[in-house]
């Protein structure tokens, strides 16, 4: 698998597995910690993808470098890294309250749940800034079908 397939898989999955996180069930969390945990992997892996790309960017925001544009599509996906950082760390910290009944773990899970959608508003922003490279690698062009 080439490393463009591989970026195209990694997405697709961890949007599958981000999009199944928000399935809420009753009673049993097990789904929603198996589903989150291999949504943070996917995460994981998907930063690790694009390290150098980060890498790059953040040396050319530091030096001033960057257009417009980029700045935006850069300040939106630090936050994003920094919102599921904070989310995944909560979420696994909250699996105390859920299976330990230690009350004062709940804490976690409403920093969790806060994080989370506002990591989902991310994801949403993130797309729409990035919609014209996911129409090239579904090989649409902007504004058709």
């Amino acid at each position: 698998m080439n490393s463009r397939n591989t970026k195209i898989t990694v997405d697709v999955l961890m949007t599958v597995f981000l999009i199944l996180s928000f399935i809420r069930w009753e009673g049993d969390a097990t789904f929603h910690f198996s589903v989150g945990t291999v949504c943070a992997l996917l995460f994981a892996i998907h930063v690790f993808i694009q390290r150098k790309w980060l890498r790059a960017v953040t040396k050319s925001c530091l030096a001033g470098k960057l257009t417009q544009a980029l700045k935006l599509k850069y300040a939106v996906d630090v936050l994003l890294l920094a919102a599921w950082i904070i989310s995944i760390a909560a979420g696994f910290l909250a699996i105390g309250s859920f299976l330990g009944g230690i009350e004062s773990m709940a804490v976690f899970g409403r920093i969790h749940g806060v994080y989370a959608r506002l990591g989902l508003l991310l994801v949403v922003i993130h797309v729409v800034q990035h919609r014209d490279q996911i129409f090239s690698y579904l090989k649409i062009r902007a504004g058709k079908k």
